[in-house]
């Protein structure tokens, strides 16, 4: 074979090796926000997993953060994770890798219970971990003219250290239905339904009373722990690196 022809040749199945090996490497990402939050908050982590060809769904969750308009007393933890079970099937969601922050690492484990076929990883990030019979119980500060609704707390909680991402965040959190931390979450399967979960710690600084859910995690369950050096509202504060974890982790 003429030398060019060879280079042109060699050239041709680079690329298409490339191709392959980057069609392999793209995973389906539903991202799950926190209590207070809303799909807002993953606005710099969905681009950036988009660009790297991977297919993402951030969906708001009922009677909070853009849906705030809904919040009533019949939104319940079971409303949410019914909601996620709904998403993977009317958008054939399937070998998913399902991230949820803080107050959703309760949704993503109900979530794995009912519809494990449909998941390939569960990511807790710096989040909540129940086992059956178990609630998150209601935070201090429950405003009792609005029995349905639990403010938000500031900003501040959430290890956000840039003043900007401060005032946007705090100027985006809103009330949180107050049933969805009440009622005890039913598993009819262990924690995690046989899925690979990995639990992200946020230790920069890390929230004191999520270092139960970590040890709850690694002691208990088993699960592969891995570390950000930010603060909890990790898509907030550092995306690139969550991104680049959530892209290992997935594998």
């Amino acid at each position: 074979m003429h030398r060019r022809s060879f280079l042109r040749t060699a050239t041709v199945a680079t690329l298409a090796g490339a191709t392959t090996a980057r069609a392999q490497e793209a995973y389906s990402f539903v991202l799950i926000h926190g209590a207070w939050h809303g799909a807002w908050c993953w606005q710099r982590v969905v681009p950036m997993l988009e660009s790297r060809g991977h297919r993402v769904e951030a969906p708001t969750l009922a009677g909070v953060g853009e849906r705030v308009g809904e919040l009533s007393d019949a939104i319940t933890l079971d409303t949410h994770i019914e909601e996620i079970v709904d998403l993977l099937s009317t958008r054939k969601l399937w070998n998913t890798v399902l991230v949820g922050h803080s107050y959703a690492g309760a949704v993503i484990t109900g979530v794995a219970d009912r519809v494990p076929q449909r998941l390939r990883r569960l990511v807790f990030l710096d989040a909540v971990v129940l086992e059956s019979g178990q609630s998150l119980g209601l935070p201090a500060g429950r405003d009792p003219r609005r029995p349905a609704a639990i403010p938000p707390p500031p900003a501040t909680n959430f290890g956000i250290p840039n003043p900007a991402d401060l005032a946007w965040v705090q100027q985006n959190l809103t009330a949180h239905p107050a049933r969805t931390f009440e009622p005890p979450l039913i598993l009819q399967n262990p924690v995690g339904n046989g899925i690979r979960c990995i639990y992200v710690a946020c230790n920069r600084p890390a929230m004191m009373d999520h270092a139960l859910f970590r040890r709850m995690a690694q002691v208990n369950l088993g699960w592969q722990i891995r570390e950000l050096a930010t603060g909890h509202d990790a898509m907030v504060t550092a995306p690139g690196p969550l991104v680049d974890l959530l892209e290992k982790v997935a594998v």
